[in-house]
């Protein structure tokens, strides 16, 4: 009975082996297949990144302009900035009340749009036209054409092997697990592929602008409280008024301790007192 068990065990070992065998000998030849009559032809895939950076007379302006500029190109501004840096400041005496605030200060501008691919260079003549001059222009091409062909052909080969995984699919087997996982790197291939066409019909840019320092007059109220302080004479009046106030209350304070001083002076009388009395002694012995 055992030798029967045995020989059963061993049969179904065979066989398991034999089918997986068979499997993997199917999808290998259907891959070499595929990959032989495989449309291997290249799509151009030309990914262009642009940078500008230049002077302009206001920033402010410059920076509608170029909004309203990739907007008529079919464009999307994607971030912009403006800030403007300090460089020196004063402050210069009016009045009392008021001075005269001087602000010198630089202004820059920053944006990052994407935009046609085929209106690139007819977009950035167009930003040449706004400019005082250029400091720096660069253009960066990225051919993704074999990434992009890679990833078609890695995914048909994905499809196959899913399709073979599902025909010959049993509960025993990981077969599961296996296609799934195949069509997650299907999945992120195809992502990959949808990346690479947005990013060839809309190219980045980035321009960054500036203009030249700035004064700016503003008058402010004063806050340097010295200022404010009355003339010579005037103060030299209020100072006598001052002391002879201080004078007084000197005055009122005392007045106000005179139950002090006659104490002092009856305990001053009462040592005088005391010191004649005991001085006869004192001689005596």
């Amino acid at each position: 009975m055992k030798k029967y068990l045995i020989y059963c065990i061993f049969t179904i070992a065979a066989f398991g082996c034999n089918s997986s065998e068979k499997i993997g000998r199917e999808s290998a030849d259907l891959t070499e297949a595929n990959l032989e009559t495989a449309d291997t032809t290249l799509t151009e895939k030309i990914i262009k990144t642009a940078d500008m950076r230049f002077r302009v007379k206001d920033v402010q302006h410059t920076k509608e302009q170029l909004s309203s500029a990739i907007r008529s190109e079919g464009g999307t501004v994607t971030e912009f900035s403006i800030r403007s840096d300090i460089q020196n400041t004063e402050k210069v005496r009016q009045s009392t009340d008021s001075l005269l605030e001087l602000t010198s200060y630089r202004t820059e501008g920053y944006i990052t749009a994407k935009v046609p691919s085929d209106k690139l260079d007819e977009f950035t003549n167009k930003i040449a036209k706004l400019a005082v001059f250029i400091d720096q222009q660069s253009l960066k091409l990225d051919d993704q054409s074999i990434a992009y062909l890679a990833n078609q052909l890695k995914n048909q080969n994905r499809v196959e092997a899913v399709a073979q995984l599902n025909k010959h699919a049993n509960k025993k087997s990981n077969n599961v697990e296996t296609s799934l996982s195949l069509k997650d790197d299907y999945v992120d291939k195809k992502i990959e592929n949808l990346i690479i066409d947005s990013k060839v019909k809309y190219s980045n840019i980035t321009l960054n602008f500036y203009q030249d320092n700035t004064v700016k007059q503003m008058t402010v109220e004063n806050d340097n409280l010295s200022d404010f302080r009355p003339g010579f004479f005037k103060r030299f009046w209020l100072s006598i008024q001052t002391g002879w106030v201080i004078f007084t209350e000197i005055i009122l304070t005392l007045t106000n301790l005179w139950v002090l001083f006659v104490l002092g002076i009856i305990g001053y009388f009462i040592f005088k007192y005391y010191r004649r009395k005991l001085q006869p002694v004192a001689i005596k012995s």
